[in-house]
């Protein structure tokens, strides 16, 4: 199996989005430390509502097993099972305050997913892959994190380098080997009322 499945899109994107896709089977080789710097980088200069940037990352790497081993406990079992064989994991919080005016962030979220958005697509111009998970255990990673009042812990992202489906239990391989599907735009993409397709023209 090839490490990327192309997406059979209806009209033409950049190939960085037709090729990004969540692997179950990572490789469990390293990742270099001036090539997370640059996910992570990326994943700074995302977009933000007030530029409030309201996203952290709790980051794991295999090279400190303890270390990994606490974050994989902050997984939900099924989660566990293959985001293990992952080099490096990491804990997306956010805070759920402005802090220009201490009065709730409604997208605070939001802004989180387009920081992991941002550091997916530099992950995939370098050929490393990413698999985003809302399943986590917010409340154990806040006792072993000692995670601020304020902050919450929300999503996990499985880093490294596709592996292949073939080496895999059959039920992580099939689902790599799946191809990658969406719905149709005429399904989410909507002008003048609701449910009624965008014709753009």
């Amino acid at each position: 199996m090839q490490h990327r499945k192309h997406a059979k899109t209806d009209h033409p994107i950049h190939e960085l989005l037709s090729t990004r896709w969540s692997p179950y089977v990572f490789d469990e080789r390293p990742i270099a430390e001036a090539e997370l710097r640059s996910l992570f980088e990326a994943a700074r200069w995302a977009a933000s509502s007030y530029n409030e940037q309201p996203w952290s990352f709790i980051v794991a790497t295999k090279k400190h097993p303890e270390s990994f081993e606490l974050l994989v406990s902050c997984l939900v079992e099924p989660n566990q099972a293959w985001a293990r064989h992952a080099p490096v994991l990491a804990l997306g919080t956010v805070c759920t305050d402005f802090r220009r005016n201490s009065k709730p962030n409604p997208v605070a979220i939001h802004d989180l997913g387009l920081a992991a958005a941002t550091l997916t697509i530099e992950a995939t111009s370098r050929g490393i892959s990413v698999h985003q998970m809302s399943g986590i255990i917010p409340d154990v990673a806040k006792e072993l994190y000692t995670i601020p009042d304020g902050y919450e812990a929300v999503t996990a992202l499985a880093i490294g380098y596709a592996g292949y489906a073939d080496n895999a239990p059959e039920q992580l391989g099939d689902r790599d080997r799946n191809p990658r599907d969406r719905r149709p735009q005429d399904e989410f993409v909507f002008a003048d009322g609701w449910g009624r397709p965008a014709a753009f023209g």
